[in-house]
């Protein structure tokens, strides 16, 4: 662990980089504590816990992210027997309220999950670097490897629910109900653009496309695995009018439900499964299939 002490000229950078560290292990918890100064902690390897303000812990499992803010308490840890990996950059300055305004950095966020930790240890890998005895650019290194950091860490965060599920497992979960993208955005604390930005940066599709495929993919299973009437199929995936639902599975899939299962039932191996799948983990189809 390293710390630094910015001039003035530096601090007109935008940001400056206060200290760096990367470690592993059974570290022992931090805090409580209040720091006047932001923390980016990313965690790459294994788990551990994070307890809010309001003294309730919550799971930290890598790669994931806490951020430690200004005036704000904080306390999490590593899990005693498995560890993590953990690096960090503490940083301040003026620059930080337009990161925060873009949604790089969220105050209200401590605990991130993310996609991928690999970039963000790279630009703090780069700090790291900078580091070294006598570099007589330190501080101006520093500061360009927190700004690439902050686009990392945004890049990487596993978009999430209000309750800090994620979106596309939330949506798969309430596949079947009869909801409009909007019924779906305010069941998960979101606005319908928040949700269609969301499923179209995971799934590369609008949510009603991924809805519509979780829907028919689960109906080609009932259809090939089952001998439910069409209607039945059309009432297990969301549908209350069989009619409506098969002229959509006929356009989207080219052929109609009657005829689907006429040939599936030929081709699926050993016949007919002996159960209907499991409504938990319903089957999907990619978004690039449901075009046309």
């Amino acid at each position: 662990m390293r710390y630094f002490t910015p001039g003035p000229v530096h601090h007109r950078l935008g940001l400056v980089c206060l200290g760096v560290g990367m470690q592993h292990g059974a570290l022992p918890p931090v805090g409580p504590r209040v720091l006047d100064h932001h923390v980016a902690v990313v965690v790459s390897a294994g788990r551990g816990w994070y307890t809010d303000p309001e003294g309730r812990r919550r799971a930290v499992v890598a790669p994931a992210l806490l951020w430690l803010v200004p005036g704000v308490r904080h306390h999490f840890g590593a899990d005693a027997e498995e560890g993590w990996d953990e690096s960090f950059v503490d940083f301040t300055g003026s620059a930080v309220t337009a990161y925060t305004e873009l949604g790089c950095i969220q105050p209200d966020r401590p605990l991130v999950p993310l996609t991928d930790a690999g970039p963000a240890r790279t630009a703090i890998a780069r700090v790291a670097r900078a580091a070294r005895p006598g570099n007589p650019l330190l501080e101006v290194e520093a500061a360009a490897a927190v700004h690439e950091l902050l686009v990392a860490l945004r890049r990487a965060r596993a978009d999430t629910t209000a309750d800090g599920a994620p979106v596309l497992e939330a949506l798969a979960r309430d596949a079947f109900l009869p909801l409009s993208v909007a019924d779906h955005a305010a069941r998960h604390g979101m606005t319908p653009a928040e949700l269609r930005a969301a499923v179209r940066r995971s799934a590369g599709c609008s949510p009603k496309d991924y809805l519509l495929g979780i829907r028919l993919g689960r109906a080609k299973e009932l259809l090939a695995g089952t001998d439910l009437p069409v209607s039945t199929v059309a009432r297990r995936v969301g549908y209350d009018d069989p009619a409506y639902f098969s002229r959509l599975f006929t356009r989207r899939v080219g052929t109609p439900p009657v005829h689907f299962r006429a040939t599936q039932s030929r081709k699926v191996p050993g016949g007919y499964a002996g159960r209907v799948p499991d409504p938990d983990h319903p089957p999907t189809i990619p978004c690039s299939r449901l075009s046309g």
